[in-house]
């Protein structure tokens, strides 16, 4: 069917519908679908001189996997920006938590061997033969100051915010040994006061604020320490190290009979050896701690061993003489291998008894159920001791876990 022509009359100029709609159609492509002709034709032509811009470049859409690729590579790629930025907070806040910690125990650490060293100067001090009580009473104070520095420097730690409730407690261990070393010195002081105190009477007196020295060691190791330990586990840091510090060495020094002899020793009495007269010492028994039992030289006993292990050996002075800086040897033996232990006793009278403990005792794997382990104690001999064959002992045992 032929088409009428039209014609429009824009002006002077005049246009066939015909011909424009026969110039549109060749230049538009049609990528999605065809549009009626009817509708096409109903478009009004653009007057003369309205620029159209040219033909609109096709629509199409992405082909292929690659745009998909790209956007999951990029989403990917985020990913693990995002991951490690957060790997890189989480190492700087793990870092600084660990020098915050490591930091805190270092300053912790400081103090601890600080008071540690004070509590061997004021057991050599108290065992010390040949010293006046006026020079005593005056290295007592120079100690007490040192300890009170002690804990004013714990006094001005900041410590953790996890760590508060420990640190505390480490600041009452402290105060503790500085009460201690205070109280000892005003009781020696009484003691030395009343001439017609008995020995044991007198050790009595400062047996009660030599309790507070023991006690410190208690709270360190049970309230600071331990509860340090598990809250740096908590954290995560648990590599940083807890100091321990243990004021007091010889637990059975600062008894009755122990503190009772410093007594009688500052008050005059003959407490250096004598030139003439007998001379000895000899082993009383040995226990194993923390039990009690008490060893045999001729039976093998079983001995449960723990982190607790520990071995307490009575020396007798059974000469004529009181005796001063006596050293005691303990060696646990399986054939193989050796753990020695040492100890000395600073001061016994004559025809007294004195304990010394040993403690902190790691035994190998082989010595467990070993049926060839044992115990020997030696006393060294005391200048111009004759019989020696009472100076050690041995006892066969077998440890077992506990």
């Amino acid at each position: 069917m032929a088409h009428a022509a039209s014609t429009v009359t824009v002006g002077a100029a005049t246009f066939s519908l015909h011909d424009a709609m026969t110039e549109r159609d060749t230049d538009i492509e049609f990528d999605f679908f065809e549009e009626p002709e009817t509708r096409e034709a109903s478009r009004p032509d653009r007057p003369p001189g309205v620029r159209t811009g040219g033909p609109r470049p096709p629509i199409r859409t992405p082909q292929g996997f690659t745009p998909l690729l790209r956007l999951v590579g990029l989403i990917a790629f985020a990913i693990v920006i995002v991951l490690l930025l957060v790997y890189a907070i989480e190492g700087c806040q793990s870092s600084s938590k660990h020098a915050k910690y490591a930091n805190y125990m270092s300053k912790v650490s400081q103090i601890a061997s600080n008071s540690h060293s004070i509590g061997i100067r004021l057991t050599s001090l108290l065992g010390q033969p040949g010293v006046k009580a006026s020079d005593v009473q005056s290295k007592l104070a120079g100690l007490a100051r040192d300890e009170q520095q002690d804990v004013d420097a714990a006094r001005a730690i900041d410590p953790p915010g996890r760590l508060r409730d420990e640190h505390s407690r480490l600041i009452d261990a402290l105060q503790y040994r500085y009460s201690g070393i205070v109280g000892i010195a005003d009781s020696l002081r009484q003691a030395l006061s009343k001439k017609n105190l008995a020995a044991a009477q007198a050790g009595a007196v400062l047996e009660a604020p030599a309790q507070r020295l023991l006690a410190s060691d208690v709270v360190w190791d049970d309230s600071f320490k331990d509860p340090s330990k598990q809250v740096l586990r908590d954290q995560g840091v648990g590599d940083v190290r807890v100091p321990d510090s243990n004021f007091v060495q010889d637990p059975d020094f600062f008894t009755v009979a122990g503190l009772g002899a410093v007594v009688t020793r500052l008050r005059g009495a003959n407490v250096s050896p004598t030139a003439g007269g007998l001379h000895g010492t000899n082993v009383v028994s040995t226990k194993a701690l923390p039990k009690g039992i008490e060893l045999s030289t001729s039976q093998r006993l079983p001995v449960p061993a723990s982190t607790s292990l520990g071995f307490a050996v009575t020396v007798e002075d059974s000469g004529d003489s009181a005796e001063v800086n006596i050293p005691v040897t303990l060696t646990i033996t399986n054939g193989s291998k050796n753990i020695v232990k040492h100890q000395t006793i600073a001061f016994i009278d004559k025809k007294a008894q004195t304990t010394v403990t040993f403690r902190n005792i790691q035994l190998d794997p082989s010595f467990f159920g070993s049926q060839s382990t044992t115990v020997k104690v030696l006393v060294k001999p005391v200048p111009n001791e004759k019989t020696i064959t009472n100076n050690s002992a041995e006892y066969p045992v077998i440890f077992s876990l506990q």
